[in-house]
């Protein structure tokens, strides 16, 4: 259940002509108050002879009671009382109670022989209210409120406890403010997927995403089509900045500006000039083997850099101080920003959506200490400079092997939040992880399938040779690892390492060890990019001559099997396997 408290409304009866509204929005069906500060207020949505001006004079006569110059300027306070989508229909009564328990919580009208202010439960829809109030109680004076969206969250734990609702994790006062009801229909109006502020909240990120300077910030939110307002003090000196979209306007037809620090509060000018100022110098975007098979700068050397940086990254998050990790756990979202940035289509959506999940992970009360993050930011940095990725290639193979060590991470910085209790950061951290899967199915599809097939041709004696030396390096894994459809691109990538000179034996027992394989659906799967990784193989085995791979004449000859990933070895189905 989620109070949302907008203290600073100015129009009563404005706010009851939207509560009873039923021509614009489809949600607004049946309005009719279920309960009042007396019990008794009229009520224009089942009395046919009660008005909206009667109801707003109502609660506007302890207001107008007082002298001209001692009114509120902004005396109407309103809250809606959503439930979850997964909660029984409540029934008027059980409404009613909830909004007598909210606004005694607030401070609205707190009972007890107290005065209180005058307010009315709206209930226009199966799941919610709007509960209105006028913020000057019956003896003149202003209610004791303060901190009222607090006290309304904490009053709504109780109740979805009492009436056995779904339980909200409790908020640490860290999450980006919520789309206001307005700005909600609005966005329906214009026709919108989402308002205006999340629109502004995701593109302002995306601009700090490795940045290094407010130049830099600013011409991206310029090139993205952003209309920007800067604050300077009288000395020059940059203070903040505003930005709108272009064609968000107001009443007035002019652009709705929305402060950083109103977007989230790590958008904010000072915040944001944080990052950037722990980059004391540059990290290298890519080993040397990467930039000469890839290129310097190519989309894929990024990928090939960013999974290095992120696997060097969940290291830090289980074992480094908490204002280490904490700014790990920030960079990891400017990562997951760049990413989807530059992401081809197949794997977009499900990178954006794991990246605005991950978006509330990444602030807590834990204060991250910059400057550490710096391979991350160079990681995110790098992304975005080296522009679109293909969605095969190189480019897709590295794409799925940074989405792979990314899971791993995003799942550790899961496992560190809920160790200190950040409830909230760690149910979005876990969903932001359950998006990296389904993107990872669709990028690796491919590479994998490629791999499966090399592994398939393998010369009989080399795959027996290969299954020794698995039992041998992996002797607890060994077992899950060859019933896995996964196994025969694995030992693919073994034959590879074993022909560039590594001892696989000693490369797969390292990688294996380095982390835990715990969260994976396929630990073939993990170790197949690990060694790519850390053998320098390409991500994309379709480049690798067959000759550097010991395959049988009967098999070579052999068609490929229609389906490139078997769910298991023996029998040839599809696979579902992922991380």
């Amino acid at each position: 259940m989620i109070p949302s408290v907008n203290p600073s409304g100015s129009d009563t009866r404005g706010l009851l002509y939207y509560l009873y509204e039923t021509g614009k929005y489809e949600d607004h069906t049946d309005p009719h108050l279920v309960a009042s500060f007396d019990g008794m207020s009229p009520d224009p949505g089942r009395d046919p002879s009660a008005t909206l001006t009667d109801l707003q004079q109502l609660l506007d006569q302890p207001v107008m009671a007082l002298t001209k110059h001692a009114r509120p300027a902004k005396h109407v306070w309103h809250t809606s009382v959503r439930a979850d989508p997964g909660d029984r229909i409540l029934s008027d009564e059980e409404w009613a109670d909830i909004a007598r328990r909210i606004v005694a919580a607030t401070g609205i009208d707190p009972g007890d022989g107290q005065p209180g202010c005058r307010w009315a439960a709206v209930r226009h829809a199966d799941d919610h209210i709007h509960i209105v109030a006028t913020l000057v109680t019956e003896d003149g004076h202003r209610p004791d409120d303060f901190r009222s969206g607090a006290r309304a969250q904490a009053e709504a734990r109780l109740i979805e406890k009492e009436l056995g609702l779904r339980q909200v994790a409790p908020g640490d006062g860290t999450a980006a403010q919520r789309p206001t009801s307005a700005e909600r229909h609005k966005a329906e109006r214009q026709g919108r997927e989402r308002t205006a502020r999340e629109e502004l909240r995701e593109t302002v990120r995306r601009a700090v995403a490795g940045a290094r300077s407010d130049e830099e910030f600013f011409d991206r939110l310029a090139a993205a089509g952003l209309l920007i307002r800067k604050r300077a003090a009288p000395s020059g000196d940059l203070l903040g900045y505003k930005v709108a979209l272009p064609d968000d306007l107001n009443k007035d037809g002019e652009p709705v500006f929305y402060p950083g620090a109103r977007l989230a509060p790590d958008l904010s000018l000072p915040r944001i000039r944080e990052r950037w100022a722990g980059d004391a110098q540059d990290v290298p975007a890519a080993r040397r083997g990467d930039a000469i098979r890839t290129g310097p700068g190519s989309p894929a050397a990024a990928r090939r850099g960013t999974a290095s940086a992120v696997w060097q990254a969940v290291l830090v998050v289980e074992h480094g101080e908490d204002a280490v990790a904490a700014a790990h756990i920030a960079a990891a979202g400017e990562v997951l920003d760049a990413l989807a940035k530059t992401s081809a289509a197949h794997t977009r959506r499900e990178l954006r959506d794991a990246a605005t999940a991950f978006e509330r992970a990444s602030r807590s009360h834990v204060r991250a200490v910059r400057g550490h993050d710096r391979a991350l930011r160079q990681a995110a940095r790098d992304l975005v400079q080296g522009g679109p990725a293909l969605g095969r290639g190189e480019d897709g193979a590295t794409t799925a092997m940074a989405i792979d060590m990314l899971f791993f991470l995003i799942t550790t910085a899961a496992h560190w939040h809920a160790r200190k209790g950040h409830a909230q950061q760690a149910e979005a951290a876990t969903r932001a992880a359950a998006h990296l899967r389904a993107a990872y199915q669709a990028a690796a599809a491919q590479p994998l399938g490629v791999l499966y097939q090399r592994g398939r041709r393998l010369s009989r004696p080399m795959l027996q040779r290969q299954t020794v030396l698995l039992r041998e390096a992996l002797p607890e894994l060994a077992e899950q690892i060859l019933a896995e459809p996964g196994w025969y691109a694995l030992a693919a990538t073994i034959a590879e390492a074993e022909a560039a000179g590594h001892d696989a034996a000693l490369l797969l027992s390292d990688v294996a060890g380095r982390r835990e394989l715990g969260t994976a659906d396929s630990v073939s799967d993990v170790l197949v990019w690990r060694l790519r990784r850390t053998a320098d193989l390409p991500a994309d085995a379709a480049g690798v001559p067959r000759s550097r791979v010991a395959i049988s004449p009967s098999e070579a000859a052999r068609p490929a099997p229609r389906s490139t990933s078997p769910r298991n070895p023996r029998d040839g189905e599809a696979s579902g396997n992922t991380l």
